[in-house]
């Protein structure tokens, strides 16, 4: 029967795009005019759901209305999670494509998402993310620090194991029927796409990760902005891991190990021992070198390092706070760390 459901989907989707929005209109101009581009012929929806804006897009989509089919909602604050569980229950598709506010989608975008999904049919499904050639210097270096390998961009899962690619809801795909079965997403942000996921996997749906079916994701504009981003991200790790212990991985513990071995590489060279100091610098100057050959400019190199920096010193002081409270004193989350949770 599941297979018979499954090639349903696979020879019958109609997508529905489901876009929180929170004050954001320039960013939802930009992304609706990369989908008014797409070279997809098949009809599709787009469902944008203001969350309590006071600078609503609601001008915006009104000049688009005539060239693409949306559907727009306004509905007080609830965070992105409820956002998107309330225009998925608004939605008219089978398949819900989810996307934040602050990305560009390539002309190829929605083609690539369904010749995958027509030749290997998945419930779930997670994209890349780039940056694009206008963005900032500063947004292409933090995007660099946030998808190199160098970094944290294979923690997710191997490109090519089914089950295991943990997908994040800048670019996540979703059936109607694992929305159903799953409820959607909770009240926790950040963290809700990853918890969304280990409960799908929990109900026996697998997850996969679409290689081309890439976007442009501006992330954050400032570095106080993202250094507020990954410590809330290190936060928020240890009350997963707690939830779904089954899912805990050394691998998460990598930023907060990094700013030990800083500290400790620091307090060697008092010593006269250089040499932990020396493999911190080669690391920093691969770093320097990927970014520099990527974007083919010295300057984001540099802003690279700094955006690594930012990034492992956000989210490693982030994950150890939240472990001692959670794991060491067993506070409960929603009451420790309560800006992090949204009321329904």
């Amino acid at each position: 029967m599941g297979f018979f459901v499954d090639y349903l989907y696979a020879m019958e989707m109609y997508f529905s795009f489901i876009v929180p929005v929170y004050n954001r209109p320039n960013e939802i101009e930009e992304l609706l005019e990369s989908m008014k581009a797409m070279d997809y012929a098949k009809p599709y929806e787009i469902v944008i759901i203001e969350d309590g804006s006071l600078d609503t897009s609601e001008h915006v989509v009104k000049e688009y209305k005539d060239k693409l089919s949306i559907n727009y909602y306004q509905k007080p604050n609830t965070g992105p999670g409820d956002s998107r569980n309330y225009g998925m229950r608004k939605a008219k598709g089978d398949f819900f494509i989810i996307l934040d506010s602050d990305v560009i989608l390539p002309k190829n975008y929605l083609s690539k998402v369904d010749d995958f999904l027509s030749e290997k049919f998945v419930h779930c499904f997670g994209g890349p993310d780039d940056a694009h050639k206008n963005f900032t210097n500063l947004q292409k270096a933090i995007s660099y620090s946030m998808t190199s390998y160098l970094t944290t961009g294979g923690i997710r899962g191997r490109k090519n194991t089914l089950g295991k690619f943990q997908p994040r809801s800048f670019n996540m795909g979703l059936s109607k029927e694992a929305f159903q079965a799953s409820e959607g997403f909770g009240n926790i942000h950040p963290g809700e796409d990853p918890d969304l996921t280990i409960r799908l996997w929990k109900l026996g749906y697998n997850t996969a990760l679409i290689p081309d079916a890439k976007v442009f994701h501006k992330r954050r504009i400032s570095w106080k902005k993202f250094y507020v981003q990954v410590n809330k991200f290190g936060l928020v790790r240890p009350i997963l891991n707690q939830w779904h212990p089954e899912t805990a991985k050394i691998t998460y513990w990598f930023p907060t190990l990094f700013l030990l071995y800083i500290v400790f590489s620091l307090l060697s060279v008092v010593f006269g021992l250089w040499y932990f100091i020396a493999f911190l610098g080669f690391y920093f100057l691969l770093i320097f070198l990927g970014a520099t050959l990527t974007f083919r400019s010295f300057s984001i190199g540099i802003q690279s390092i700094l955006a690594v920096l930012i990034q492992f010193y956000g989210y490693g002081k982030g994950f150890l706070k939240s472990y001692y409270y959670i794991h060491l004193l067993k506070k409960v989350p929603e009451k420790q760390f309560k800006t992090l949770f949204f009321s329904k």
